[in-house]
């Protein structure tokens, strides 16, 4: 009966339109809330509880981390070995450049070589075409045989004149007058002196076709030693004009390659023993090989370059099979001879305005700045002359935040492994 009941009051009235619900209902309703946010409140406690612990973890490896000494990467100085090889960027140059232009004006007849060509001292590369040149050669050749021709002249005149000076000078007194006398002396040394002028002109026509012939002996282009042609600037029927101005073209440019000279430039710090080094000098190529020569410095300029602080050397290497050609980049090792450094990587240094110093880790684990002097300096490895001793572990780009005396955390730069450092009370 009961249960009809509850059925009946739960059921919609249709003619009212409204719901109605069991008075349990909203009891239940409300325990279900209240266990969610009992449930809502412990998740947000544990959270909050979790979130603390880790925060204070996080706290205390902060402090711990802050507290521990800073890392540093040490290496230990080594003495320089009895040689140090200093390798040095250097470049190719031809024995000898030649810049051949035309010595007359003409056109271009013909040309025989091209760039890359070997040639033989002497031989020919082009032929000119001289026209005017050849016209002013006939023009003085035929001017010589006249100027010839005169002295034929002035030679009769002077043989006549002579003999007329001779028969006048020989007659007996009362013959002649003084004055006759006088007079076929005058003709005779007038006659000579145009002899003499003509044969003058014979020497200057004879200069001329002289100067001619040697000019006409340049329409042919010929090499000046044996080497290789590099550039080719002329064509058939090109005209050139003789002489070596800014605006004239020339004809061809070669290079002797046999012997080649390498161009290094040493830094100050090494100056002293390349210029008395006899050590040979290991050349490599740009695409990596290696090989060794005898060569050694051939000479220096003797002088440091002010703007760069570099030594200028040249090294002559035999290149009887054309291995090498001008311009090429290549590295050359010199062997340097030992002056009992001690050589640290350049990353030891710390240049301050002082001057450089290293970061000496001491036994008991604190760091200690001293002043060096720099020996030599290749870019990778620094030897130093004073400030380091052999077995001195260095410390390797130093943080400027590291001072004088304070506790570090020594790891060897090869390995990376820890090096245990003295146990220490506090940091300094």
């Amino acid at each position: 009966m009961s249960a009809n009941k509850a059925h009946e009051e739960t059921r919609t009235d249709s003619g009212s339109g409204s719901t109605r619900f069991d008075a349990d209902t909203g009891r239940r309703l409300k325990k279900a809330a209240i266990i969610i946010a009992i449930v809502f409140g412990v998740a947000f406690l544990l959270v909050s509880i979790d979130r603390f612990f880790k925060a204070r973890a996080v706290a205390r490896a902060t402090a711990e981390i802050a507290a521990a000494p800073p890392p540093v990467e040490v290496v230990t100085a080594q003495p320089v070995g009895a040689v140090q090889r200093l390798v040095l960027p250097g470049y190719t140059a031809a024995w000898h450049t030649s810049t051949i232009y035309a010595r007359v004006d003409g056109y271009v007849a013909n040309w025989f070589n091209d760039i890359g060509d070997h040639v033989k001292q002497g031989q020919v590369l082009a032929l000119i075409e001289t026209p005017d040149l050849d016209a002013e050669l006939a023009a003085a050749r035929a001017q010589l045989e006249a100027d010839q021709a005169q002295v034929l002249v002035r030679k009769a005149q002077a043989e006549f004149a002579r003999t007329t000076y001779e028969r006048w000078r020989d007659s007996p007194r009362g013959v002649v007058s003084e004055q006759e006398r006088e007079e076929k002396r005058a003709g005779y040394d007038s006659a000579v002196a145009q002899l003499k002028a003509a044969q003058a002109d014979v020497a200057l026509a004879r200069a001329t076709v002289n100067k001619y012939q040697v000019l006409a002996e340049f329409k042919k282009v010929t090499a000046p030693y044996t080497g290789v042609i590099t550039v080719r600037d002329i064509d058939i029927g090109n005209l050139v004009t003789a002489g070596s101005t800014t605006n004239t073209t020339p004809l061809y440019v070669m290079t002797q390659n046999d012997p080649i000279r390498i161009f290094f430039d040493a830094p100050q710090s090494a100056a002293d023993d390349l210029i008395n080094t006899q050590a040979p000098v290991q050349i490599q190529t740009n695409g990596g090989e290696v090989r060794d020569y005898t060569g050694k410095i051939t000479r220096t300029s003797e002088a440091i370059n002010p703007q760069a602080r570099t030594l200028r050397v040249e090294v002559d290497i035999p290149n009887p099979k054309d291995e090498f050609v001008p311009g090429m980049y290549i590295k050359g090792g010199f062997g340097l001879p030992p002056r009992g450094l001690v050589q640290v990587p350049a990353a030891a240094l710390v240049f301050r305005a002082s001057g450089p110093e290293v970061a000496r880790v001491e036994p008991s684990g604190r760091i200690s700045f001293s002043k060096v002097t720099i020996g030599r300096d290749d870019g990778s490895v620094v030897e130093l002359n004073s400030g380091v001793a052999p077995g001195d572990r260095i410390a390797l780009n130093v943080s400027s935040q590291i001072a004088d005396g304070e506790l570090v955390r020594a790891q060897a730069a090869e390995t990376g492994a820890a090096v245990p450092a003295p146990a220490v009370a506090a940091r300094r």
